[in-house]
């Protein structure tokens, strides 16, 4: 009678841990639905760890139409990348990004539409960009475009000059797509190889 009456208890037992388990499953997989990241970009879809560049090996060019000082910022640009652990996706948008600004020229003057903005990435007076010493920094500037790119939801998704623009809120969202590839070109040659999957 005993043994009779513990079975359904054992069975209830089983079905209950059963339950739990299907329970604790499906609550995996939404969370890893949720946090799962979004495709990359064309463009970013083969990106590697981010390469460091020896500033003392930096060419003299021209590169893509690049030289001397600019392929040094450019450097100063992809080696703040790295150090904040991007990879080389984020170095070529960061380049990019500073070629369609300032055709990467730390640049003591705004324009119209900016007249405090300063340095390689034309960054504003206005408290979300440092001092005007960081501004003109290239290692800060460019650390504290990073750091605003990271703040760009699923970045690596959108297209580049789209990431760009919700970085640096330009008036135009495609004024960065013309320098994709030559950005591609830069940092590739200071890397001394191809940064992107030629297919990209």
């Amino acid at each position: 009678m005993q043994a009779a009456a513990r079975a359904p208890t054992r069975q209830r037992r089983v079905l209950a841990l059963a339950a739990v388990l299907l329970v604790l499953l499906a609550a995996f997989l939404v969370v890893r639905q949720v946090t799962a990241e979004p495709p990359r970009s064309a463009e970013c879809a083969a990106a590697e760890p981010g390469v460091r560049i020896d500033p003392a090996a930096v060419p003299e060019g021209p590169v893509a139409g690049y030289g001397g000082e600019q392929l040094a910022n450019a450097a100063a640009i992809v080696n703040a990348a790295e150090a904040l652990g991007l990879d080389t996706c984020a170095q070529v948008v960061g380049v990019m990004t500073a070629m369609g600004e300032s055709s990467l020229r730390v640049l003591d003057r705004g324009d119209a539409a900016g007249p405090d903005s300063r340095g390689l990435f034309q960054q504003r007076d206005n408290g979300a960009w440092g001092s005007y010493a960081d501004r003109m920094d290239p290692a800060t500037s460019a650390t504290n475009f990073f750091l605003a790119l990271q703040e760009v939801p699923d970045w690596q998704a959108l297209p580049p000059t789209i990431a760009a623009h919700r970085t640096q809120r330009n008036a135009d969202p495609y004024h960065y797509a013309r320098y994709w590839d030559p950005a591609v070109e830069v940092v590739s040659t200071l890397a001394g190889r191809r940064v992107l999957d030629p297919g990209d």
